[in-house]
């Protein structure tokens, strides 16, 4: 599917919206993405069942850890994983060994964003896997 969305408006938009933990945060902004490019709200089972870091870490532990949460996701959304990063595809980027360094992010074509209280912030982070939007 192609990209239906310009990353920068995306950021834009995003960013204006407060940074609200199960309503915009580090990965539901991964679904966001997703959605804004015509794919369906793949988060939606998770969205508001927490309102702090600690309840959302807790909620990425039960899965498994946000590379099984995110990559079952995207699966049943249809995203396919990719091996070499693309604009616009998104991704879990940070520590292989350690999980609480992992984030989602989205890639501009340059440098990975990932969404914080601040806004977006960009890094040169490792992606650990990628799909596809």
């Amino acid at each position: 599917m192609a990209q239906l969305v310009s990353f920068h408006d995306f950021c834009v938009a995003h960013a204006a919206r407060p940074y609200i933990w199960g309503k915009v945060d580090c990965c539901l902004v991964l679904a966001d993405w997703a959605i804004a490019n015509g794919h369906a709200d793949g988060a939606a089972h998770l969205r508001q069942t927490y309102a702090t870091a600690d309840a959302c870490r807790a909620v990425v532990d039960a899965a498994g850890g946000l590379v099984p949460l995110v990559g079952g996701i995207a699966a049943g959304l249809g995203l396919i994983e990719i091996e070499t990063v693309r604009p616009g595809c998104i991704a879990i980027v940070g520590s292989r060994q350690d999980t609480r360094k992992q984030w989602g992010a989205i890639f501009d074509g340059a440098n990975w964003r990932i969404r914080q209280p601040e806004g977006f912030v960009e890094t040169r982070a490792r992606a650990i896997r990628m799909w596809a939007i």
